[in-house]
């Protein structure tokens, strides 16, 4: 499975601890940027990576800006994508189980790298549970026509 990640600035070294912790795990990884610690656009970096899934070239992403805020706002922008913030390992589970979610955002400044690694396998191990749920996400996609 192809993995899309991005952040700004803020996210750059929990990014860079995530992409570690994907490769060990055998998923393959395609690193959007930004690439150091210099101040950085995150809108710029979370499109990028959002057109990545929108394209078909991974599967689901990861967004990683100070706050988690911002990234998934740009994401979500893109058309076909459905980003939320994974705050807790419940609501990393439900993005994918009740929204069909194709991209999980961490705010760095608010979470622990272990909390951030635990809640992306939560997220990516979870399916959409369809059902009652499927006419709430086709409306969204239907919007977006």
């Amino acid at each position: 499975m192809k993995i899309v990640i991005a952040s700004d600035h803020g996210g750059f070294y929990a990014k860079s601890e995530v992409i570690k912790f994907l490769i060990s795990k055998g998923y393959e990884v395609i690193d959007k940027g930004c690439y150091s610690k210099e101040r950085a656009n995150y809108a710029q970096y979370a499109i990028k990576a959002a057109e990545d899934i929108k394209n078909g070239y991974a599967t689901f992403g990861i967004l990683i800006c100070s706050s988690g805020e911002g990234v998934c706002i740009a994401a979500n922008k893109v058309k076909g994508i459905r980003c939320g913030i994974g705050y807790n390992d419940e609501v990393s589970h439900l993005l994918r189980e009740h929204n069909d979610a194709n991209m999980i955002a961490f705010g760095a400044n608010f979470m622990d790298i272990e909390d951030i690694k635990r809640r992306i396998i939560i997220f990516l191990n979870s399916q959409f549970e369809g059902d009652r749920h499927i006419e709430r996400v086709n409306t969204i996609k239907n919007y977006e026509k």
